[in-house]
């Protein structure tokens, strides 16, 4: 594979880029398997793309949706200053450098590369789905305390990194001319592992993305969408079902909570409009805003992407993250409208709803491995149509 990716579509320019997309490679492979591995070579790559556009004397090159980004990462930054405690959110601020994968992935995976990249992706989620399977099956981790993880740190994060590679893999199967039959075939085992994650947030983002993707082919797709739904509550045992229809429980007590989480987020940003609490001080602050609905005495984030960046890092990064969003939907739309990349547009708009969808209820964007997919397969569309990407 790695073979394929350095001589697909364009050439290597010199070693200090075939050594940067090497180390590419191996952060699209790593990051959903090892957090501390990805972040390694996400150093090697970003350290050759500076020495090969000094050297070359290139200007900064990225979509569209990069510049919001970076306006997100400046006010981040002034949050940090005003922070009810700067060291610890300057800190925090480290995340950010995981913003630097757009330039990269827009530059090393350019051309036909994007799509070889992509490949990668699906092939290391179908071996990660495999791994939850075996852990839900074998190991006992089958109940809400001890769920299926993969190799990854939380359940939250796996199933969340299964959502967006389930969301590429169908736009794959409905749009691309090439590698449909490994797509249909790992399907099944994305989906199982996804389901017997018993994340609700991520069912939810799954149904929301793929039928974003179905959008993009066709909308009678979207019948398919009830017609699963109903077949895995019928196939599935009593405790995934039960799972299931808490999603409409009102007396749940973790929906309760996200409720009174929001309410506080509420207060918090009444309180602090412009710049938040600062990055990493909900935790500190929650008790002093939280309402006596609510059912833990506090929390790290509030659940809720908008909220979270409001409450955190105030309304100025939210105006600058919601740019983002609208940034990545215009460019991916168009790029699906005009050029032959549609496989890659519609799993970076399929990602992008996903993701809302999820982060209404868990705080996905502040998870590095999901911010870290999120990213890639948003870029790589991008990336793909600087081979000029027209319909030939």
């Amino acid at each position: 594979m790695t073979t394929i990716l350095l001589t697909a579509g364009v050439a290597p320019r010199d070693r200090t880029e075939q050594a940067g997309l090497v180390a590419l490679i191996g952060i699209v492979a790593a990051m959903q398997l090892s957090i501390a591995v990805a972040q390694i070579l996400l150093a090697v790559a970003a350290l050759c793309w500076l020495v090969a556009h000094v050297s070359r004397g290139e200007r900064l090159e990225a979509p569209p949706f990069f510049w919001p980004l970076v306006a997100y990462a400046a006010l981040t930054l002034a949050s940090a200053g005003f922070s009810l405690d700067p060291r610890v959110s300057f800190t925090d601020c480290k995340q950010l450098v995981l913003l630097m994968l757009v330039p990269l992935v827009y530059d090393f995976a350019r051309g036909a590369r994007a799509n070889h990249m992509l490949s990668v992706i699906l092939t290391i989620g179908a071996a990660s789905a495999l791994v939850g399977i075996v852990q839900y099956g074998v190991l006992n981790f089958d109940n809400l305390g001890r769920r299926p993880q993969g190799t990854l740190s939380h359940w939250m994060t796996y199933s969340g990194t299964l959502m967006l590679v389930i969301c590429a893999t169908v736009a794959r199967l409905l749009h691309s001319r090439h590698g449909r039959l490994w797509a249909a075939f790992i399907m099944p085992a994305l989906l199982v592992s996804l389901i017997l994650t018993q994340t609700r947030g991520a069912w939810i983002g799954v149904a929301v993305g793929v039928g974003v993707v179905f959008l993009t082919k066709d909308f009678r797709l979207t019948a398919l969408i009830p017609v699963a739904i109903v077949t895995a509550v019928v196939l599935a045992p009593a405790s995934l079902t039960d799972r299931f229809y808490s999603i409409f429980d009102k007396n749940d007590l973790t929906s309760r909570d996200r409720v009174a989480m929001l309410q506080a987020g509420v207060a918090i940003v009444k309180d602090y409009p412009l710049m938040g609490v600062g990055p990493d001080q909900i935790e500190r602050v929650y008790p002093h805003y939280r309402v006596p609905d609510a059912v833990k005495e506090t929390n790290p984030h509030l659940h809720n992407v908008p909220m979270q960046i409001a409450a955190e890092r105030g309304l100025l990064a939210l105006a600058a993250w919601a740019w983002f969003v609208a940034s990545a939907a215009i460019g991916l739309w168009r790029l699906l409208r005009r050029t032959r990349h549609r496989g890659l547009a519609a799993a970076g708009l399929g990602v992008l709803a996903a993701m809302l969808a999820a982060g209404l209820t868990e705080y996905n964007f502040g998870d590095s491995e999901f911010l870290m997919l999120l990213l890639v397969v948003l870029t790589l569309p991008f990336a793909a149509n600087r081979d000029g990407g027209l319909p030939s």
